[in-house]
Order: structure tokens, then C-alpha cells, then sequence
């Protein structure tokens, strides 16, 4: 996977002691999203989280502001609805001014056979996954290179990288997802801005539950906690880390995407995202 050397701090250490970091986390209500919103409020950046559920949302806020004592703006949104990504910036413009990171971590996901899908279940998922984190990536990066200083940090997936048979949208989702950071990271490379993706294989959130999936006899063998995946992929991000994998085990994935022929790369997809399935049999 790429790596880069960290950017300078100057820019960061001097912006720092004239006003707050700030970073936004949508989907920063639960899951990874929340505890990647955890790890920046223990390093000092006050927060903004958005989401969908409004209570859910105001909970979240109200346990970081609670845990350590940041500043945490809870802004409910929908990102399935186009406008919105603009509304959001203009929200928060309106009401905290300045954003130092951007925290892309918003999805869902559909399951089931793509002939068989809900059309519009799928345009949510493509606006939720794809179209939401651009749009806020291109609201956000001209300012942080104007300051020559900030932080893009996307959660894409090892499902990036290989098939995902009954999961299709959901994989080329993330498939996007990795390429459009690896490519902005090189248009920023000369750049006090660090941009991201963090590629977590299973993680033990609600999301393939919510869509009706639940987790897979290979996925069990390879989970993570939220926490987990949040506290490196922090940690990658900082050092400015393009693509990171979280967990050795998890990196054999990428690289057997690499190696094996097109027709064991779509089995190993099937194995993973069939439930009930068990390579052996």
C-alpha cells in the first residue's frame, strides 16, 4: 500500500495556538465514525458531527463533550439528498466557522442480488458512499490548501478491492471511494494537506445488519472493533498515510486481490459475502 511522509506542522502548531482544530465526522453518531470523532476530541480537535438520527446524533455529542471536554456541534443531515452536502457546509460555516479535517465516513449498504435490488435503495447508497464525500472533499480542500494545512480522511474498505457478489454497489462504492483519495492525495502531495483511506476489513458495526445481511463465517475470523480500526487509522492519517489497512490480517486481502486470477478473486468475494459459506465446502 502508498505511503508518504508526513506533512510539515509548522502550519499546524502556528494555526493552532490562534483558534481551535475543528474536524467533521459524518456519520459520527456510532460505529467507527464515532470512535474516530473520539480519537480527534482526545487529541484536542473540538468536533462536528452529522448524521441522519437527530437523537442519536445529540447523544453522541453530548458523551464526547462529557468524556473531554471539546466543543461538539451535532448537525443532523441526510446525505442521500444531493443538496445537501452544500447545505451542510453552509451550516457549518454559518455556525463554527473554519473545518481542519474531514472525516468521510457516512455509508450504507444494500444486499441481494443486484436484478432483484431496490433501484432507489441503490441511487441512496451511490449519494450516501460516493457522491456525499466528494462533494464535501471538494467544498473543504481549497480551503485547507489555502491555509496549507488540513486533513481528508475517508473510510473506504478492503471490499474495495476485490468482487462483492449480492453486495455489488456497496464494493464499487468503496472501489471509488479508494481510487478518488489516492488520486487527490497526489495532486496534494506537495502540500500541507494530508489525504486518506482508510481501508478497515470486518468491523463489528450495525451496517450489514441494518441491511439485513448480518456477518459471515470469514468475516468473524477477521473482525475488528470500531475502536480498533479508529484508533490506527488515526494514527495513519497523522503520519499521512494514503491507503492504510488496519490489522495484519486484514492486509493479506489487498494483496491477494493482487495475485489471484480474476475467477478465484470473484469465489474469494463470494466466500466473504455469502453468509453460510465456508471455503471448504
Amino acid at each position: 500500500m502508498t505511503n508518504r511522509a508526513s506533512a510539515s506542522s509548522e502550519a499546524t502548531d502556528r494555526d493552532a495556538t490562534a483558534r481551535p482544530r475543528r474536524a467533521l465526522v459524518t456519520g459520527g453518531s456510532r460505529g467507527i465514525g464515532y470512535a474516530l470523532a473520539a480519537e480527534f476530541a482526545a487529541d484536542g480537535y473540538d468536533l462536528v458531527l452529522t448524521a441522519r438520527d437527530r437523537d442519536r446524533l445529540e447523544g453522541a455529542a453530548t458523551r464526547l463533550r462529557d468524556r473531554f471536554g471539546c466543543a461538539a456541534t451535532a448537525i443532523a443531515a441526510d446525505l442521500s439528498d444531493p443538496e445537501a452536502p452544500q447545505a451542510l457546509h453552509d451550516r457549518i460555516s454559518d455556525a463554527v466557522g473554519h473545518i481542519d479535517a474531514l472525516v468521510n465516513n457516512a455509508a450504507i449498504a444494500t444486499y441481494g442480488p443486484f436484478a432483484e435490488s431496490d433501484l432507489e435503495a441503490e441511487r441512496d447508497q451511490l449519494r450516501i458512499n460516493v457522491e456525499a464525500p466528494m462533494a464535501l472533499t471538494r467544498l473543504y480542500l481549497p480551503a485547507m490548501l489555502e491555509r496549507d494545512d488540513g486533513m481528508v480522511l475517508t473510510v473506504a474498505s478492503t471490499a474495495a478491492v476485490r468482487p462483492g457478489p449480492t453486495m455489488a454497489g456497496y464494493h464499487a462504492s468503496k472501489a471509488y471511494l479508494l481510487s478518488f483519495t489516492e488520486s487527490i492525495a497526489a495532486e496534494c502531495r506537495e502540500t500541507g494537506v494530508t489525504v486518506t483511506a482508510l481501508c478497515p476489513g470486518p468491523v463489528s458495526t450495525s451496517i450489514h445488519d441494518r441491511c439485513g445481511r448480518g456477518s459471515t463465517w470469514l468475516e468473524r475470523r477477521f473482525m475488528f472493533t470500531p475502536q480498533q480500526v479508529a484508533a490506527s487509522g488515526y494514527r495513519a492519517a497523522k503520519r499521512g498515510d494514503i491507503v492504510f489497512v488496519p490489522g495484519y490480517r486484514n492486509r493479506v486481502i489487498p494483496v491477494l486481490s493482487r495475485l489471484l486470477p480474476s475467477s478465484l478473486r470473484r469465489r474469494l468475494g463470494h466466500w466473504v459475502t455469502t453468509p453460510g459459506v465456508v471455503p471448504w465446502r
